[in-house]
């Protein structure tokens, strides 16, 4: 849904996963000065508890070719909404999509916007739990590879800088920080 604040704005492209409208914003001496906004229907973070190898809590992790980039990142699952999509739905279909298993349990934490300084895009964060494995479902496009890492593990490779997604290092803290048994 198009915010009220950029509903009389013009549309001046049109993509497959975003658009982006112009915005005419007040200047303080009287003039104005336009802006771009990417407008984004919403996305998806799945944090996919499990046991790590050794036994102890750990997150099936991924690590995600980012072409935009240049790098292949450590990251959580994520993924769009559909058009109309309930964001719980779209959780339980991109954590099977990306990392091959399926959640008995798939909770909100919490909604944040990404970046809000040029985007409307909002995320909701879910945990997934009681996980079985029933295989990728990877889109053409995507290269991703799955590894389950102890969650303490995760906290290190945040502070190293291992980590360096924003939707990924956001979920993974507050859990951390507000969730965590």
């Amino acid at each position: 849904m198009l915010p009220e604040s950029l509903r009389s704005s013009p549309r001046v492209f049109h993509g497959a996963r975003f658009d982006v409208h112009a915005v005419e914003l007040p200047g303080g001496g009287g003039g104005s000065q336009r802006r771009e906004v990417v407008v984004h229907q919403g996305a998806v973070v799945i944090l996919p508890l499990v046991e790590d190898p050794s036994g102890r809590p750990g997150v099936a992790m991924i690590r995600n070719e980012r072409f935009a980039v240049g790098r292949t990142l450590w990251e959580l699952p994520a993924g769009t909404l559909e058009p109309g999509e309930d964001p719980a739905v779209c959780a339980a279909r991109e954590l099977i999509e990306e990392t091959g298993y399926e959640a008995k349990r798939i909770t909100k934490m919490l909604e944040f916007f990404t970046t809000p300084g040029f985007c409307t895009e909002r995320m909701w964060a879910f945990v997934a739990e009681d996980l079985r494995h029933v295989g990728q479902a990877l889109e053409e496009t995507e290269r991703i590879t799955v590894e389950v890492i102890g969650l303490d593990k995760t906290m290190q490779m945040i502070g190293s800088g291992e980590v360096c997604d924003a939707k990924t290092i956001a979920t993974l803290l507050y859990y951390q920080t507000f969730q965590r048994a």
